[in-house]
């Protein structure tokens, strides 16, 4: 086992270095960038809500006398590859360039930022005063609010309904849990929110529950009990909204993965020797059966950790990382960008090898030494 522990390890460096080369590639190729970014700042032009420009220690990108210099007289060779920067002076435009680091060809970008990455030195974010891993880290209690509570829920609710409806397979309760199942799947999860905001939220019915934040503005004067009860009272409805659909696939899975282990042989051995069902199922299908569900765990928690909260986020006002990526993706804030998918990148693939390991927890027959990675 410490073989292959150390040969999946081993195996980060090259799956994110490829991971990063790729997505570095694409965004040269993508139009816009944070120079056009701030240039369209200055012309007036840019009608993104999400654009947050300033204080980034390298100017000031709203001085007009920079700004208006060598209006239409300036250097075109210099000024032309950047859409709208006719007109703009050329040598603040190097400067924007230099501040950006686009002064530098892209495989020295590419490199410098391998190396502060490797020490785990992720820069400033280009248009907020403020450290990229200091922005994730405050950012962050509302993302595993919403990952950790919907992955348990998830689980908590898919596992004992999976085992339920494989025991009663094609009787009543599996027929209509089926049902409800499948329609909850198939309905959106941010029209869902809407929803339960015009019902429960003060929209137009009740006002139940709050509409912003993960706590109240008085949360630190609450006693500990109340801040408890505040904390899942915010919590409430967005996890409704993300459990509506989230745990329809790992039910099923559940569901025909007992199925298929009743119907192996050992199953019906132990029920031979006088076991009760309840032990055959859960001392014996149980370890068997769950194999599977392992398997998926990984990617339902980083589904629901990251993607799956972008929506979410939005509707419900909630400032996480998904709200966080996706301005920075809008915004060409590629240090948020490129930081935010290291550090996912490299927890999916310890999270993955953890899962591995779980195998032979849940199976000690399991024997990873002989299988090529």
């Amino acid at each position: 086992m410490t073989a292959y522990i150390l040969r999946r390890l081993l195996l980060i460096l090259p799956t994110m270095l490829g991971i990063m080369i790729v997505s570095f590639s694409v965004v040269q190729f993508a139009p816009g960038g944070p120079v056009e970014r701030v240039i369209a700042q200055l012309t007036g032009t840019d009608v993104a809500a999400t654009a947050r420009i300033g204080g980034t220690g390298g100017g000031d990108f709203g001085t007009s006398s920079q700004s208006q210099t060598n209006t239409g007289t300036g250097d075109t060779a210099t000024s032309s590859k950047y859409r709208g920067a006719q007109g703009l002076d050329p040598e603040f435009i190097k400067s924007l360039e230099k501040q950006f680091g686009f002064d530098k060809p892209a495989h020295e970008r590419f490199g410098l930022m391998l190396w502060n990455y490797i020490r785990f030195d992720f820069g400033e974010s280009y248009f907020r005063d403020v450290s990229v891993i200091d922005l994730i880290i405050e950012k962050m209690p509302v993302s595993i609010s919403l990952g950790l509570w919907m992955t348990l829920l998830s689980y908590g609710i898919s596992i004992p309904l999976g085992i339920r409806k494989a025991v009663s397979d094609g009787q009543r309760f599996d027929v209509w849990t089926s049902g409800v199942i499948v329609i909850g799947y198939a309905i959106p999860g941010f029209l869902f929110a809407v929803l339960l905001i015009v019902l429960f939220a003060g929209g137009t019915f009740l006002d139940w529950f709050p509409l912003r934040g993960l706590t109240s503005e008085n949360f630190d004067q609450l006693p500990w009990y109340q801040q408890v009860i505040d904390y899942f009272w915010h919590l409430t409805l967005p996890l409704i909204a993300m459990a509506l659909s989230a745990f329809a696939t790992s039910t099923f899975l559940t569901k025909n993965s007992f199925l298929d282990e009743i119907k192996k042989q050992y199953v019906v051995t132990a029920r031979a020797k006088g076991l009760t069902e309840r032990q055959v199922l859960y001392g014996h299908v149980f370890r068997n059966a769950m194999l599977i569900i392992i398997a998926g765990f990984p990617g339902a928690f980083i589904g629901a950790f990251f993607a799956g909260s972008l929506l979410i986020e939005t509707i419900f006002s909630l400032d996480g990382l998904g709200l966080l990526s996706f301005e920075s993706i809008v915004n060409r804030d590629y240090p948020v960008v490129f930081a935010n998918l290291f550090i996912f990148s490299l927890l999916g693939l310890v999270i993955s090898l953890i899962s591995d390991l779980t195998y032979t927890w849940v199976d000690p027959r399991i024997d990873f030494e002989t299988r090529e990675v």
